[in-house]
């Protein structure tokens, strides 16, 4: 192959590959409070992990929310879920903020991950 061939494929391999990184999004998980009294005033979805996107891997995982009076998330158990969406699902509802209240709340967050 000729020297000016080789360096205009990989002139446009590099630029195809710069175009993918700067417009790649990475998909979100999406999660709904099932059994929580209080109203959500801030939600923060999960990040899809890049090894369960690249394995197509799917599903639900449901996290247990304690909920301190002031309406920060004060523990989470995992009730179920493919070990590899778990923590993204549990970094996200840690950060979610619910209504102030007289007392601790407990309740069921589910998030669906889809590729």
């Amino acid at each position: 192959m000729s020297s000016r061939l080789t360096r205009c494929l990989l002139a446009a391999a590099l630029f195809g590959l710069m175009v993918g990184t700067l417009t790649y999004r990475p998909s979100p998980a999406y999660g709904q409070d099932a059994q929580i009294s209080r109203k959500v005033k801030s939600r923060i979805n999960p990040t899809y992990p890049d090894l369960a996107r690249k394995m197509a891997i799917s599903g639900v995982v449901k996290v247990e929310v304690v909920v301190a009076p002031n309406g920060s998330v004060k523990s989470t158990k995992v009730l179920g879920g493919h070990p590899l969406l778990v923590d993204a699902a549990v970094d996200a509802v840690r950060k979610w903020r619910f209504e102030a209240g007289p007392d601790e709340t407990t309740g069921i967050v589910e998030f669906k991950f889809q590729p």
